[in-house]
């Protein structure tokens, strides 16, 4: 970065402003103070604050990116990074603000602020200035240099955090619904054969033939199963049926969406980047969050799939003609309505987790008077995944209605 700013020649992002404002160079004059101006113009976020587990998270891809090498930032400002982290003193970034493009601008520009002594961050779970925050490891603000403040804003590590967020959750969401899978089997006395392995060795699809073997192997024993062998049942509902079918999809979608997002916790992700071996600085769009914003997507949609499944088989359960239990799963009807609300409960909430499964990739609206043309979305996208993971989780652990407080003698 040196060589660049004694050589005079001009370089975006080192001696230009960004975005539409790329033009003209800056005075030599100003170049100390431009990265600092920017990374408070750009804290526009707003909100309550993100939790300090994902700010951790935001951090450390923070971390991993700029020390890929390609960033033109001094390992000064890594360090300080580190050892902020490593000491619990951590960022307050406003939830809202980004649209995965150009990076995500506005929260990485909260993140950057405590590096200068702006903003305020938590230590130990209390909120105090970042300037008492940098005291607490022993550092005093850092003035950033020229390229440090667009390094520090430039990169797709909010909605990547976020979308991994969303895949931790998603993966416990998914096994819970293959034990809940399973144990519906056992409740109606459905029928083990539509999990026979040839059946999903003829089809190929890696996901459906792992799900039959898992739901095979929670059956495998099962005293329910062995009692009903010679039944002569045939065809159970699709919910029962064809989880090996459904859930494997899922499962494929959440493998696929780990693969990408793994590669983006550890890329270089803003702009320009700088190729130290031959002293390149070369203008691209790592900052752009697609391959994020779909990974989201399909996550969304697995999340999504795997609640509608579960309250399937929640309402099989309570329909005593199909399932051949008592109705809404209550021996004495009448008072005790049994399960009957809790599936109007798990009905809205995989009703609500279908508008939300809408794609956030699709939505693009300009922005930086149109330079910025089309954008990701993938904040948003990894954002609602939290929401989703809940509503599903509701539906899948949904087992239990009157809640416990009611008195036991109303229950009956």
């Amino acid at each position: 970065m040196n060589r660049i700013v004694e050589s005079g020649k001009v370089v975006y992002g080192i001696n230009t402003g960004f975005g539409k404002r790329r033009k003209p160079a800056f005075r030599q004059s100003v170049w100390p103070s431009c990265s600092a101006i920017w990374c408070c113009r750009t804290a526009s976020g707003l909100a309550k604050s993100w939790p300090i587990t994902w700010c951790v998270w935001m951090m450390t891809t923070k971390i991993l990116s700029l020390s890929r090498g390609h960033s033109g930032i001094r390992m000064e400002v890594i360090d300080a990074l580190i050892s902020l982290l490593n000491a619990g003193v951590l960022p307050c970034i406003p939830e809202k603000g980004s649209v995965g493009a150009s990076g995500d601008l506005a929260p990485l520009a909260h993140l950057s602020l405590m590096l200068i002594g702006e903003g305020e961050v938590t230590a130990q779970g209390v909120r105090m200035s970042a300037v008492e925050g940098l005291a607490t490891v022993g550092l005093k603000p850092i003035e950033l240099g020229p390229k440090e403040g667009l390094a520090l804003l430039n990169g797709t590590q909010v909605s990547t955090s976020l979308a991994l967020a969303g895949l931790f959750e998603a993966e416990r969401v998914f096994s819970a619904g293959l034990v809940a899978g399973a144990l519906s089997l056992e409740a109606i006395k459905g029928s083990v054969k539509p999990y026979d392995a040839r059946i999903h060795q003829a089809r190929g699809q890696l996901g459906q033939i792992s799900v039959a073997a898992a739901v095979t192997a929670l059956l495998e024993g099962s005293d329910v199963v062995t009692s009903h062998a010679d039944c002569g049942r045939v065809q159970d509902p699709y919910s029962i049926r064809c989880v090996p079918q459904v859930m494997g999809a899922c499962l494929d979608n959440l493998q696929h969406a780990a693969r990408v997002l793994q590669i983006e916790a550890n890329a270089a992700s803003d702009n320009p980047l700088v190729f130290a071996e031959n002293g390149d600085v070369i203008s691209g769009g790592n900052f752009h969050a697609e391959p994020v914003a779909f990974a989201a997507d399909i996550i969304a949609l697995a999340v999504a799939e795997i609640g509608a499944i579960s309250e399937r088989r929640l309402a099989l359960l309570l329909d005593t003609g199909l399932s051949g239990l008592p109705p809404f799963l209550v021996n004495d009807g009448g008072v005790n309505s049994g399960f009957m609300i809790a599936q109007v409960t798990a009905a809205a909430l995989a009703s609500e987790n279908k508008s939300l499964a809408h794609p956030g990739s699709v939505d693009s609206l300009p922005t930086s008077a149109n330079q910025e043309d089309h954008v990701s979305m993938a904040t948003y996208a990894a954002r609602r995944l939290g929401d989703m993971c809940f509503n599903t989780s509701v539906v899948v652990a949904l087992r239990r209605w009157p809640p416990r407080r009611v008195s036991t003698s109303f229950a009956r």
